[in-house]
């Protein structure tokens, strides 16, 4: 097996990668993931084009009784995968308010999208009139364009798909430079500049196709020069569906990886809240059930889940203030300054002064003490936003899980003895608390 040919393979197994990874999202997504069906239906259309094109799938399909029949089905996915990405372009680049002036991009994804589907049928119908009618097929070929060169039926037939794929080519380039312009987020403008280099490379390797063809047709190449130029031009096309596929996926991996980060914040904020929402059953909206449950449940998505966790337990916390003793803020501070004394990381004494409050608190609620006036809480802290809110919480419940039960009698007992709990404790006032 050739270099090329195991780059063959490698390419079609990554696209096919990237067709599966988006294909949930493109079938049983919202409304946005829906809009791009048409992207992920050209990422099929090309997997399965790149798969005729490996060593054992197009020697399989070429010696079949329809001879070179791999390429037939080649340039039957590849237009189909061109029109679904056209129909992207004009769905993600057509769209603008009917008043004022439309931009000229919008202008010309609608003329796209006139003519595209129309050009679609018309290609696929002149491929297969002229791949059973002219193109000499008597014997079966492993390199179809170097093997068929200086042959006039066959340099018609290529001519046909390279015009459709350069034409193709082109319009992905100019929309997608445009977006690449407009760009705000890094991970997006990386992506779109791989998605423009593969398909400059496109329009290059369609017109030095049909170049050579023709011109084979004047001067025909040696046998040494056509299998050259044929195996350039293929690495060529190797490097562009790995553009393709890898900056197609960059914007959808980075949301990937926000989801990540959210799976595992529930992860560690699932203990806590679990605990809160057991200490106060009527709050959340169903009982708690276990850390797999609660990710598996498909009709809530993870960063709602992940926000309404982090009010459940600002609402918790709210509601154990009526059951802490008055001093249990001081107690809890002291603590958290005796645990911390001569850490390495001064920042770990606000979430864990909150830990040691929620614990003493919930260990109150639980001894069944009657709710009354709200207890002062521990020094308040305003996030900036709502992920910081989430990573406070989930430092927070990283510490409440190190709390060992008799470290928390031992904080409630001094709170109720209106007693700090440990040696070197602040005082509510002194330069010494810990702010956040």
């Amino acid at each position: 097996m050739s270099t090329l040919d195991l780059a063959g393979y490698l390419v079609a197994v990554l696209m096919t990668a990237v067709a599966l990874w988006r294909m949930p999202a493109a079938l049983w997504g919202d409304e946005e993931d829906r809009r791009r069906r048409a992207l992920w239906g050209c990422y099929a259309g090309f997997a399965a084009a790149l798969w005729t094109k490996t060593e054992i799938v197009r020697t399989t399909l070429n010696d079949s009784p329809v001879t070179d029949l791999a390429v037939l089905i080649k340039h039957y996915t590849a237009t189909i995968a061109i029109l679904a990405i056209l129909s992207y372009i004009v769905a993600i680049y057509g769209r603008y308010p009917d008043r004022g002036a439309v931009p000229r991009h919008v202008r010309f994804a609608r003329l796209v999208q006139r003519i595209a589907a129309k050009a679609s049928v018309a290609t696929l119908i002149l491929l297969t009139v002229l791949f059973f009618t002219v193109v000499d097929r008597s014997v079966p070929s492993d390199r179809f364009v170097s093997d068929h060169a200086g042959q006039p039926g066959a340099t018609l037939y290529m001519t046909v798909f390279y015009v459709y794929l350069g034409a193709a080519s082109a319009v992905c380039a100019y929309q997608w430079k445009l977006a690449t312009a407009d760009a705000t987020a890094r991970h997006l403008r990386v992506g779109l500049s791989m998605m423009t280099a593969a398909m400059f490379i496109g329009v290059a390797y369609t017109a030095s196709r049909t170049l050579f063809m023709w011109v084979s047709v004047v001067d025909q190449p040696s046998v040494e020069f056509a299998d050259t130029f044929d195996k350039v031009t293929e690495a060529g096309q190797v490097l562009l569906f790995v553009l393709f596929a890898v900056g197609a996926s960059l914007p959808a991996f980075s949301t990937g990886l926000r989801r990540a980060r959210l799976w595992r914040a529930q992860a560690r904020l699932h203990p806590l809240w679990r605990e809160l929402m057991t200490a106060f059953p009527e709050q959340p909206f169903a009982p708690p059930a276990s850390l797999l449950r609660e990710v598996t449940r498909f009709d809530t998505p993870a960063d709602l889940r992940v926000d309404r966790w982090s009010a459940d337990i600002a609402d918790a916390v709210e509601k154990l203030r009526h059951y802490a003793p008055e001093h249990l803020a001081d107690a809890a501070r002291a603590a958290a300054a005796e645990d911390t004394a001569g850490a390495a990381d001064p920042d770990e004494r606000g979430p864990r002064t909150d830990a040691h409050w929620i614990r003493a608190a919930l260990a109150a609620h639980a001894e069944g003490v009657p709710a009354g006036a709200a207890a002062p809480a521990t020094d308040p802290r305003q996030a900036e936003d709502q992920e910081g809110e989430v990573a406070w919480l989930v430092r927070v419940a990283a510490a409440c899980r190190t709390i060992p039960t008799a470290r928390t009698t031992a904080v409630l007992a001094a709170a109720r003895a209106g007693e700090t709990a440990g040696p070197g404790a602040a005082t509510p006032n002194s330069p010494e608390q810990p702010t956040r």
